[in-house]
């Protein structure tokens, strides 16, 4: 076995939030830059970018797991990880059926949908920056139900996380990680959160902009890059751990 470094919150130009920099091609350069083995493309509530970034990533080796960072009807950002795309892409129709408004881009930003070679070839209409009208609870029963990683986004931050949103995390939501800032990291996440000690925690860059791929990253101590060995590496199962998240 051996560490594997991985950011698996990384926005791209498909997010109204983030730099219209944020390209397939150029967030790869700078994950190898970085030296990241996995990267995670969580766009928010949306997922059709990720296939072009795996394309650009074909015959690189870097792994690209796919994703999405959902807002609940309660404002809880939650990044769901998948094994395939067309788990995935599952899981995006059932968040477009629960995602009302239309964007305004002169008001809340872009949304470009491009291939491998960074074209842009549409934009997305529909309102991404807003929350979903799905519960918290539901959106982790419908990730776990295509088999996928719930992981309550950057725990720390005073909005848009589960305890910025509801002051707690209820022991019923089955998150499979909790995700901290850079600004506060691993080594300081258990003081800061002594009672969530039967949570794994793990810190991504939730990168916007591309100078902030890889400021921060977890170590994983897997077999290997793939889906399954990152499930067992949640759970701490068969040796496999976060290095520095117990």
């Amino acid at each position: 076995m051996k560490a594997f470094r991985c950011d698996l919150h990384i926005h791209t130009c498909l997010s109204p939030c983030a730099e219209l920099d944020m390209y397939p091609r150029a967030i790869l350069r700078k994950a190898r830059e970085e030296k990241l083995d996995i990267v995670g493309i969580c766009d928010h509530n949306s997922s059709e970018n990720v296939a072009s970034v795996q394309k650009a990533a074909s015959g690189h080796p870097l792994t690209v797991f796919p994703g999405m960072e959902v807002s609940s009807r309660e404002e809880v950002h939650t990044l769901a990880l998948f094994d395939n795309i067309s788990r995935l892409q599952h899981f995006q129709k059932l968040i477009y059926d629960n995602l009302p408004g239309e964007n305004d881009e002169n008001f809340f930003g872009c949304q470009a949908i491009v291939n491998e070679n960074d074209e842009v070839e549409g934009l997305n209409q529909h309102l991404l920056i807003g929350a979903t009208s799905l519960s918290l609870q539901e959106i982790i029963d419908h990730i776990h139900s295509l088999g996928g990683l719930a992981i309550a986004s950057h725990i720390d931050r005073e909005s848009f996380s589960v305890i910025g949103q509801l002051g707690f995390i209820d022991p019923t939501f089955a998150f499979d990680a909790l995700e901290v800032t850079p600004r506060l990291g691993l080594a300081k996440a258990r003081e800061a959160f002594p009672d969530l000690g039967n949570y794994t925690f793990i810190t991504s860059s939730d990168a916007h902009f591309l100078r902030d791929i890889g400021r921060a990253f977890t170590e994983l101590w897997m077999e290997a890059g793939n889906f399954h060995e990152l499930g067992m590496a949640l759970r701490g199962e068969a040796g496999r751990c976060v290095i520095g998240g117990t």
